[in-house]
């Protein structure tokens, strides 16, 4: 069965990289997962996820000039289901009188507004924390 992009075949992990992971294809081929293509979540080491002679299923994503294969773990499989859904919001919320007769303008100064107090407390709890350690 040749290689072709866009195809997904079955290949085992022969050598891995702090960059990805090189796969043994079919007809004695070798392409490489990048680690940004191992996993829909964030992969911060190769381990962690491949292991050498594993087997694995693997999208082609592009074959160079040169022969170099690039693939992807992450787009041979499908993504995986959110498991929490986004909290509701009811727009049509009766209650909420004060925020429905803000203006924008007044939306945005009073968020700014919390924005700068918030700022304001975590550079105070900063400056007490190096300020004690500059006494210790």
């Amino acid at each position: 069965m040749p290689v072709t992009v866009g195809k997904v075949v079955e290949g085992v992990v022969s050598g891995i990289t702090n960059f990805g992971a090189f796969v043994q294809l079919p007809e004695g081929k070798t392409g490489l997962v990048h680690i940004s293509e191992i996993s829909h979540d964030y992969v911060k080491k190769v381990s962690d996820y491949l292991k050498k002679s594993q087997k694995v299923k693997v999208k082609v994503i592009s074959i160079s000039d040169d022969g170099k294969i690039s693939l992807s773990i992450r787009q041979a499989e499908p993504k995986p289901k959110p498991t929490s859904q986004p909290e509701e919001i009811d727009w049509n919320n009766k209650n909420d009188y004060k925020q429905k007769r803000m203006s924008f303008e007044d939306k945005l100064s009073s968020f700014l507004k919390d924005s700068n107090e918030r700022l304001e407390q975590i550079k105070s709890r900063e400056n007490k924390r190096s300020s004690s350690f500059k006494r210790g």
